[in-house]
């Protein structure tokens, strides 16, 4: 008889080791996406058929084949393998890295970024991180790799400058980005165990069958234009920010003193407003006072850019409003969207936030060349403020997490019962039956969720206790 899963149950060391190394492949290549923000735009105006928009586009232009590739890519690992998959995404990565390189015009530039966006490999990390983890332990690894790539963010645009800086610029940056990929590479062939078997987990990929109910739900679709705007903010800001910073005093090479203590003491004051979202349930409010610092940072630079350190003051006010939501908006779309539909709903918000990153930089690079840079911080300000105007009509989120129960080997019917059974389980608010995936999707209040009552439901109804999403 198959012990029936315990919630409360550890990780297994080959769970924990297959968290950490994906995390960490993960990590790597953002962190070579990353490292290039602080940098290109400072050092592409050196390269031959430079121009404003060029340089926008090169910053930017890897969203586009994420935006296309992401989910062929997650789909093509149920038919081909996770594994192979992610080293022919990463040996695309390596091989627009070295590209980017050497390349001594922009044109060359632009196809190393180019490809760099063709290994898009984060869907199928998700499907894997599903394949390898229990699904109680689900939602800790999901959250792992959520932290590696906060991490990977901040180290990046730390390092970069450094490593700009040391290795003779821009080009250096490029080579330690293809170091990274190597690494990645062999950490994924020897160090990543193999999944004992590969299904589809509705909860962490892309169903296509789905994706129209993912998309006819407004709450999402807000929240889809939310990562848009965020993104492509985020873009078109690292497309001017670096060289008015150069222009307005900052010495070349210590970029990084601004960004360091920029970015940890955004993310210390995040904190608080993140326990009062989560914790006292307070999202709708902290997520509008989120979007009002993009607004009130793109304002800022639009009026006050010639001076560095009231340019490092908006950078510290837009970096606080930039990390709540992107701690935030996970968070808000794993909430609203159905829980069998989650790994829809997620692909479509991860294709918006690529979408903006692309956006952004097209934007950043056209209105610097064309209006200069107070217009490229009126058009975010407008987008931040729309954003803001269209956020105000949102729902108050619900409160809930999403558990999943395996129902292998018991009768529909017999499922049908279960799921009745479910239904008055304290906390529980929402149950939904996928009996041709041998599932039971939840949406759970986790402050009222009565745990006890749960596991002595599954003892007595199931073989098979599979856990929290």
């Amino acid at each position: 008889m198959t012990n029936v899963q315990d919630i409360t149950s550890a990780m297994t060391s080959s769970e924990k080791r297959a968290i950490s190394s994906l995390a960490g492949i993960y990590a790597l290549r953002m962190l070579g996406l990353f490292m290039i923000l602080p940098v290109l735009s400072l050092f592409a105006e050196q390269l031959d058929g430079a121009t404003p928009a060029l340089i926008g586009l090169a910053m930017s232009i890897y969203g586009l084949p994420q935006v296309v590739l992401q989910i062929p890519f997650g789909l093509m690992s149920d038919k081909f393998g996770r594994k192979k998959l992610i080293v022919i995404g990463l040996i695309l990565f390596f091989a627009g890295s070295v590209v980017a390189a050497l390349s001594t015009n922009i044109y060359g530039v632009l196809i190393g970024r180019a490809l760099q966006g063709a290994g898009a490999i984060s869907a199928v990390i998700m499907a894997l991180v599903a394949d390898l983890t229990q699904e109680v332990h689900r939602t800790k690894a999901m959250a792992t790799i959520g932290v590696s790539i906060g991490i990977s963010f901040g180290a990046g645009i730390v390092a970069g400058p450094i490593i700009a800086a040391t290795f003779g610029g821009v080009h250096g940056v490029f080579w330690t980005t293809a170091v990274l990929t190597l690494l990645a590479i062999a950490a994924i062939i020897f160090v990543v165990p193999n999944p004992q078997k590969t299904k589809l987990h509705r909860d962490a990929e892309f169903v296509p069958a789905d994706a129209m109910a993912a998309l006819k739900n407004p709450e999402l679709l807000r929240l889809d234009y939310g990562i848009f705007i965020l993104h492509l903010i985020l873009m078109a800001i690292f497309v001017v920010v670096p060289s008015l910073m150069r222009h307005a005093g900052l010495v070349a090479g210590t970029e990084w003193q601004v960004y360091l203590p920029v970015f940890v003491i955004s993310m210390a004051l995040i904190v608080p407003f993140i326990i009062l979202a989560e914790k006292k349930r307070q999202m709708k409010k902290v997520f509008l006072g989120a979007i009002a610092a993009l607004l009130i940072a793109a304002v800022g630079f639009a009026l006050f850019h010639d001076n560095l350190m009231v340019l490092i003051t908006f950078l510290s006010v837009f970096f606080c409003g930039f990390n709540l939501l992107e701690a935030t908006l996970p968070s808000l779309v794993s909430k609203t969207a159905p829980a069998d539909l989650k790994g829809t709903a997620m692909g479509a918000y991860s294709s918006s936030q690529f979408l903006g990153l692309f956006c952004g930089g097209l934007v950043g690079g056209w209105f610097n060349g064309q209006f200069g840079v107070t217009a490229v911080f009126l058009v975010c300000a407008v987008l931040a403020l729309s954003w803001l105007a269209l956020s105000f009509t949102m729902k108050e989120p619900r409160y809930v997490a999403n558990l999943l129960i395996s129902l292998e080997a018991m009768s529909e019917g017999d499922a049908h019962l279960f799921a009745d059974a479910i239904l008055n389980v304290t906390g529980v608010e929402e149950v939904t039956l996928r009996h041709e995936d041998a599932v039971l999707y939840l949406k759970v209040d986790n402050q009222l969720l009565d745990k006890e009552q749960l596991q002595t439901l599954m003892n007595e109804h199931i073989h098979a206790y599979q856990g929290i999403v």
